[in-house]
């Protein structure tokens, strides 16, 4: 992208972070003047980089993992949320919109804008602070870049590799793509940066060790490094320094979130003065909109008896009793928007939010760090190297028997295969609604298979999926492509 458009950003971020007004002139230029004179300042700016990842695009956010689930087989947007549905069964295009393409508001846009903020933070930083707070200050920014840069390197593959303070970039400049390969190092390197600065503590709403930790252990997947990821995931669980949470549901709602042995990295908002901008509360279960809808593939999967399938989703018939947070009603489908044949979502939702209305201010947490992904990605990985040894049995047996679960043990004398099918399983069992099975059907190399004419509603079996070859990788926003057409090459298939 221009990096005309990063410096913009750039200057509206920083002065949202710093909470001073900025006499700028030229007025895409930053103030020295002004800013980086204090350590206050340093505060201030690495709070706005961790704003960054409140950005929306229309009523959601590519921040809120939720909405990704919609653009697999386990849940289902009647309004398009994101552009799911329409992604899902018209296919992709450079002009589709949504957290696809959008000119304003896509990912690739906003993933962006956060790390242009990052590289002036990094570039800055250092004329107020220094030691340790100025290494654990670079450290943070380290890690969001690499997490913004993760999610570019997974959704669109090759992109390009921005890494200069934007302030002092030619505004007439274009940039070319990176290889996936080069942009996948540059990752691994911030997030080794962030290991080494961050502190070795549990996690409380700032990234420390184990955030960066568990972001490379995804990247060592998405990489098939499984002996690296094995290793380090294993680091991880030996640390002792989180574990999971005896209430499942508790981690994904308000004030519990706060107190989970379990998050190790989210999105953290704090009612009434950073709320939601729309409530997600109203997007999830609200009447006219229910966009976090199961289907019914996914809701075969669950296992008898798994209690994880009623704190994930509502089914017809259950009354307040059963968490719906409608007084003197019952869940019923085809009424206020409840799409039949389908099962709204109930993960996210605080069970004291009844009779939610448009308006209310919700701040769930967006996690998108859990303990018990740690352990089952260890469990992947290892498998991978070795097959299902013990400490295999023993990582998935542990969250599928936490307090609240109880789910009983694997079999014995699994294969490596039959091993390999049930981490599947219950990564989709227990991160359901959580963002990762897009990610992960196109990491196993299994998302044609799946998605590829599947239909998401038994009741209109006309209506399928189409997912191709080059879907593995999102076609750049032709926005950019048009700004940058001497440079920027769009990806293959599109």
């Amino acid at each position: 992208m221009k990096t005309r458009i990063i410096i913009i950003f750039i200057a509206m971020v920083a002065g949202l972070a710093s909470c001073k007004k900025l006499d700028v002139n030229p007025p895409d230029k930053l103030s020295t003047n002004v800013f980086w004179k204090s350590p206050t300042d340093a505060d201030l700016a690495l709070n706005g980089l961790y704003g960054t990842l409140y950005a929306q695009s229309g009523q959601i956010s590519e921040y809120a993992p939720m909405w990704w689930e919609n653009f697999s087989d386990n849940s289902y947007s009647q309004n398009n949320q994101g552009g799911a549905q329409q992604s899902l069964i018209a296919g992709l295009t450079p002009n589709i919109g949504g957290f696809v393409t959008d000119p304003g508001n896509s990912l690739y846009v906003n993933a962006y804008i956060s790390i242009a903020a990052t590289n002036s933070f990094l570039a800055n930083v250092g004329k107020v602070l220094s030691g340790d707070k100025l290494n654990q200050y670079k450290g943070e920014a380290y890690f969001i870049r690499a997490f913004n840069y993760f999610l570019l390197a997974e959704t669109y593959g090759n992109v390009p590799i921005v890494t200069a303070d934007p302030v002092t970039v030619d505004i007439k400049a274009q940039v070319s793509k990176s290889s996936r390969a080069d942009v996948l190092k540059m990752i691994e390197s911030d997030l080794d940066q962030a290991i080494t600065s961050l502190p070795d503590a549990k996690y409380a709403g700032h990234a420390v060790k184990a955030s960066a930790q568990g972001i490379k252990v995804r990247v060592l997947l998405f990489e098939k490094k499984y002996a690296d990821a094995a290793a380090l995931a294993k680091n991880i669980i030996d640390g002792g320094k989180f574990s999971l949470n005896s209430n499942y549901a508790s981690n994904f709602y308000k004030p519990d979130q706060s107190s989970s042995p379990e998050i190790m990295f989210s999105v953290q908002f704090q009612a009434p003065a950073v709320a939601h901008p729309f409530a997600i509360t109203i997007a999830i279960i609200g009447s006219g909109y229910k966009d976090l809808q199961g289907t019914q593939d996914m809701i075969n999967e669950y296992e008898p008896n798994d209690p994880r399938k009623t704190m994930t989703f509502f089914f017809p018939g259950d009354t307040p009793a059963q968490g719906w947070p409608y007084p003197n009603t019952v869940g019923t489908p085809g009424v206020n928007n409840w799409t039949v044949g389908f099962y709204p979502g109930k993960k996210w939702l605080d069970p004291k939010n009844v009779n939610p209305q448009p308006g209310m201010l919700d701040d769930q947490d967006y996690v998108w760090l859990r303990y018990a992904d740690i352990k089952l990605m260890y469990a992947e990985a290892q498998n991978e190297v070795a097959g299902p040894d013990a400490s295999v049995y023993q990582q998935v047996n542990e969250v599928r028997a936490r307090p609240g679960v109880n789910m009983p043990a694997l079999p014995t004398n699994l294969s490596q295969a039959d091993m390999r099918t049930r981490i599947q399983h219950e990564r989709r069992i227990e991160l359901a609604l959580e963002g990762f099975r897009y990610f992960d059907l196109r990491r196993w190399g299994i998302a044609k298979q799946k998605l590829n004419g599947f239909i998401q509603n038994p009741l209109t079996p006309n209506v399928k999926t189409v997912y191709k070859d080059n879907y593995d990788f999102w076609p750049l926003p032709q926005t950019e492509i048009d700004r940058n057409k001497s440079a920027l090459v769009q990806n293959d298939g599109y």
